[in-house]
């Protein structure tokens, strides 16, 4: 009897524990409308850029490229010591830019003088990068956000509010995308995430929450965006199978990467190749 009355609560602990999970990462049911529009093109990572050429990421002719292709854009956006919203994806400006300190130490103005890579190119307005693109592609505004700071939010939303095309956002950071559920709940939006526990600098309780969705409930996204290579992660697979939410794929580099990702995911973000150039014949 002992060991039938154990079973029964070990079996039970293990219903009750099954139940929360699936509870924690359940996303949000209603599909938004404009999902069905975000879909059907693919995405070109910070722009169709060559950082080795005259449109590095991020900048306003890498946009340009884009658009002239047709393809959307995933871009990222954060803030100037004077809160003006800027398209720049690293926090600190060392790799792009070649100098010491963070986008957020620098007036908009102080960092023009700051090139991106070995182009003539600057870091961007938001504002200047939604009047280039006008509503010719979708975009897929990744709001960049440290702690617990969202004041990139309202004033991302603000300039969003009157832009004329298609458009979701989505961030690493909950918080942020508790705060458009909150405030902004028509907006489509999507919880970023990646194998954060392969990392070896990142084994702590919050990245395992992040890494397996485990905050869901709270942020209810309108889809998730995962790396690629991470596919398998339990959570993310049921999120679209068990509640066919939609299942975004970054970052994709080949016609092969971008194949395997047809059988895991909706829509696809890439990089390093254009996926309208044919690979020439031997």
């Amino acid at each position: 009897m002992k060991k039938r009355k154990m079973l029964g609560m070990l079996l039970g602990v293990a219903a009750a524990s099954s139940a929360a999970y699936l509870l924690a990462i359940m996303p949000h049911l209603s599909r938004n409308k404009d999902l069905d529009d975000l879909g059907g093109v693919l995405y070109a990572h910070r722009g169709l850029h060559d950082n080795g050429g005259e449109a590095p990421e991020n900048s306003l002719a890498a946009f340009q490229k884009a658009v002239d292709r047709g393809y959307g854009i995933e871009l990222d956006v954060q803030l100037t010591k004077d809160r003006v919203a800027v398209v720049f994806h690293d926090f600190t400006l060392n790799r792009m830019c070649g100098t010491e300190g963070k986008v957020c130490d620098y007036t908009y103005e102080e960092l023009q003088q700051f090139k991106l890579l070995k182009s003539s190119e600057t870091i961007p307005k938001f504002a200047d990068v939604l009047k280039l693109v006008g509503g010719k592609v979708p975009l897929i505004v990744e709001l960049k956000i440290e702690g617990r700071d969202l004041s990139v939010c309202p004033i991302a939303d603000r300039l969003l509010q009157d832009y004329p095309g298609l458009y979701c956002i989505e961030s690493f950071n909950p918080l942020g995308i508790y705060w458009y559920k909150q405030n902004r709940p028509q907006v489509v939006r999507g919880q970023l995430s990646d194998g954060f526990m392969s990392y070896s600098d990142r084994r702590n309780p919050a990245y395992f929450a992040m890494e397996n969705l485990m905050l869901n409930f709270l942020t209810k996204p309108d889809f998730v965006a995962y790396n690629q290579h991470h596919e398998k992660n339990l959570s993310r697979r049921l999120c679209r199978k068990l509640y066919r939410n939609t299942a975004v794929a970054y970052t994709i580099k080949s016609e092969a990467e971008l194949a395997e990702a047809k059988k895991h995911f909706d829509i696809y973000i890439f990089d390093s190749f254009d996926p309208q150039e044919q690979p020439s014949e031997e």
